[in-house]
């Protein structure tokens, strides 16, 4: 479902800019907490009861899964009862700028930059701070963390919300750049997936790596044909799970 966050964050801060004048910069000091409050929110009162009545992790998994494909249709339909279902875009930074001949537009410059710093940013809380730790311990191994004095319910509910946090960033990042509907989150959502099982399962910098990749093969079939960039997604992602199952750097 966290494909909806990034669709939430877009029209947040497209709504912000085109009724209230907000710089789409300035939406993203706005967007995170609000994107958070509500993953945090919606993991303490749905997922935190899931997970106490399932009777294993892996039924808890496998209910989860079901409950983030009913969220993904409720979000998507509340965002068209207050947003509506047309296609939305406001024009910000759309000039361009040479680079040793090489023409990009300056939203997309400014996005990449954004985009390396919040994931430096965030890699940097995850391997260095206390929470951080405690996060990847809960998620590694949920029962020795809880033995280790690690409150779970709390820290998983707080990575919920921050990855959240994350995603309506992105969305942020994303209406500077194309047009945004309520339909667009379930695309990032495999999008997403696709990049985690290339950069390989629990693998931070894999999935760095696995999107930079992904982002050159979609540039260069969208130059070639923009209906098959979504195409090559599924064949790359098809390849990998024949050729190496673990991703770039998963073990």
């Amino acid at each position: 479902s966290h494909g909806e966050f990034i669709m939430l964050g877009a029209f947040i801060t497209w709504m912000l800019y085109t009724l209230f004048g907000v710089n789409p910069l300035v939406c993203l000091a706005i967007v995170g907490p609000v994107v958070f409050i509500i993953g945090f929110i919606l993991y303490r009162t749905l997922f935190t009861s899931l997970r106490i009545s399932s009777a294993s992790p892996g039924a808890f998994e496998g209910s989860s899964l079901l409950v983030c494909f009913g969220l993904l249709f409720i979000i998507q339909n509340v965002a068209i009862l207050i947003w509506g279902a047309d296609i939305a875009s406001y024009v910000y930074l759309a000039f361009p700028v040479n680079i040793g001949g090489a023409v990009f537009a300056a939203n997309r410059l400014v996005t990449l930059g954004f985009a390396i710093v919040i994931g430096l940013v965030f890699y940097l809380f995850l391997a260095r701070t206390r929470l951080g730790k405690a996060i990847r311990a809960a998620a590694q191994d949920p029962a020795t963390a809880g033995l280790m004095g690690v409150n779970i319910n709390q820290v998983l509910a707080l990575c919920f919300g921050l990855g959240a946090l994350m995603a309506g960033l992105g969305g942020s990042l994303i209406s500077m750049m194309v047009s945004i509907h309520p339909a667009m989150g379930l695309q990032y959502t495999v999008i997403a997936l696709i990049v985690i099982v290339l950069g390989g399962l629990g693998s931070i910098p894999g999935s760095y790596i696995g999107g930079f990749i992904l982002g050159i093969i979609g540039s260069i079939v969208t130059y070639i044909e923009p209906g098959l960039a979504m195409v090559a997604y599924y064949v790359l992602f098809m390849l990998l799970l024949l050729v190496r199952p673990t991703g770039i750097l998963g073990k």
